[in-house]
């Protein structure tokens, strides 16, 4: 479902991420973990058609996103760790608005919205202005739009973060019902137990570079996820 073969990203003189190979096969939720700056963001960024780059090739659903990026936009959605919404918009307009880019009919919409907006306890608060939502009204408001169409890849910085319980939990169901349905999800995160619990792979990037990648089960056989991160972190070798 994605493929990254060779990805380098610089900033001016800095090597931002430095020859990345990474692979995520269909049914597939993978974690993808790194310290603060080690390039998790800025990849994330480049798969989904955000952020250009240098060197390297991606491919989602094997179509290059430099040689197609309408559909392969139209395959993906992409949650950065604070999202930006039209806070003018209600939450219903706002959804609206996303059925109408990713060109929804009436049917599918009214479905989809009811059944996320439910699952995330916003339906009571879709005819609200955006800019009365509390940080977690928005995060749940820019996942309906992120599931709405149902993307076969799901991308998601930091997805966790000002969820209460219930909402996490709903989330993560939804990530697995992505999975299941042949799609495949990544999401960086720096909450390690959720991610050796939920994930079926872990990828780990340092400094730039991919430094372990692998399935959950496999990888923490012998110690935890955050102490294999830890290891790695304090390890001067790549």
């Amino acid at each position: 479902m994605l493929q990254i073969e060779n990805y380098t990203k610089r900033y001016g003189d800095f090597l931002a991420v430095d020859r990345l190979d990474m692979h995520v096969r269909p049914g597939t939720l993978m974690g993808f973990i790194g310290h603060n700056g080690a390039g998790k963001t800025t990849t994330l960024r480049s798969v989904a058609g955000i952020l250009d780059f240098e060197d390297g090739t991606i491919r989602i659903d094997g179509t290059d996103i430099k040689q197609d990026p309408i559909r392969v936009k139209s395959l993906t959605a992409f949650i950065p760790d604070n999202p930006e919404l039209y806070e003018f918009l209600t939450g219903a307009e706002y959804l609206d608005f996303i059925s109408d880019v990713f060109e929804l009919d009436d049917h599918d919409r009214q479905e989809r919205i009811t059944k996320y907006a439910n699952s995330f306890e916003l339906q009571g608060n879709l005819s609200d202005r955006v800019s009365s939502y509390s940080h977690g009204m928005k995060q749940k408001l820019a996942l309906i739009g992120a599931l709405i169409h149902e993307p076969k890849l799901l991308l998601l910085d930091e997805p966790f973060v000002g969820l209460d319980p219930i909402a996490a939990r709903t989330l993560r169901g939804y990530l697995r019902e992505v999975c299941d349905k042949g799609g495949a999800v990544v999401f960086s995160t720096h909450v390690l137990e959720v991610a050796q619990k939920i994930c079926d792979e872990i990828a780990i990037i340092k400094n730039g570079r991919l430094v372990v990648q692998g399935e959950t089960q496999e990888l923490t056989q012998n110690a935890s996820l955050e102490d294999i991160f830890v290891e790695l972190s304090e390890s001067e070798v790549l």
